[in-house]
C-alpha cells in the first residue's frame, strides 16, 4: 500500500433508519471535506469505502464487531467497544439491538465527535498505534441476533 494512502472504511448496519449510522455518516462526510484538501496538499490520497453490513457473510468478511464502525487503514478509530440499546435498529429488525456509543474525552456520544475521527486519521499518519492485532473473529451475539431477526421479517 502507498504510504500516502489513507483508506477509511465506514461499516454500518443501516443508513435508512438508524440515527446513529446516519449521524456518523454525516459527521464523517464533514470531516473528510474538512481534511481532504489539507491531506491532498501533503501528498495523501484519501479513499472512503461505505459498506452496509447486512448479512452474516459480510460481517465475517469485514470482521465486524459493532455498528457503526470507522476504520482508518484497517484500524478502528475507537478500540474499546461500548454499546447501548439502539431503538432505530430495533425498529428495523423487530427486536432489541445494541449499537456503538462513541467515547471521547470521558463523554459518551451516539455520533462520533469530529475530533475523534480527525485524531483517528492523524494517528495513522503519524504511525501511532498502527498495529492491527490479528485475532480470530467471533461474531458478537448481538449481531447474530440482529441478522436472524432481519431474516425472519
Amino acid at each position: 500500500m502507498n504510504d500516502k494512502k489513507i483508506v477509511i472504511d465506514f461499516l454500518f448496519l443501516d443508513l435508512s433508519q438508524c440515527t446513529r449510522c446516519q449521524g456518523t455518516d454525516d459527521t464523517l462526510e464533514l470531516v473528510i471535506k474538512e481534511v481532504a484538501g489539507k491531506l491532498g496538499k501533503s501528498g495523501y490520497e484519501v479513499l472512503v469505502n461505505k459498506v452496509q453490513i447486512n448479512t452474516e457473510k459480510l460481517a465475517r468478511e469485514y470482521k465486524f464487531l459493532t455498528s457503526p464502525t470507522i476504520r482508518v487503514n484497517g484500524r478502528d478509530i475507537q478500540l474499546d467497544i461500548v454499546e447501548s440499546n439502539c431503538e432505530s435498529c430495533g425498529d428495523l429488525c423487530g427486536d432489541t439491538v445494541d449499537c456503538r456509543v462513541w467515547v471521547y474525552q470521558g463523554q459518551e456520544y451516539e455520533v462520533p465527535p469530529n475530533e475523534l475521527i480527525i485524531e483517528g486519521i492523524i494517528k495513522v499518519i503519524e504511525g501511532v498505534d498502527n498495529v492491527v492485532d490479528e485475532v480470530p473473529y467471533i461474531m458478537p451475539e448481538n449481531l447474530i441476533k440482529f441478522f436472524k431477526a432481519l431474516d425472519n421479517k
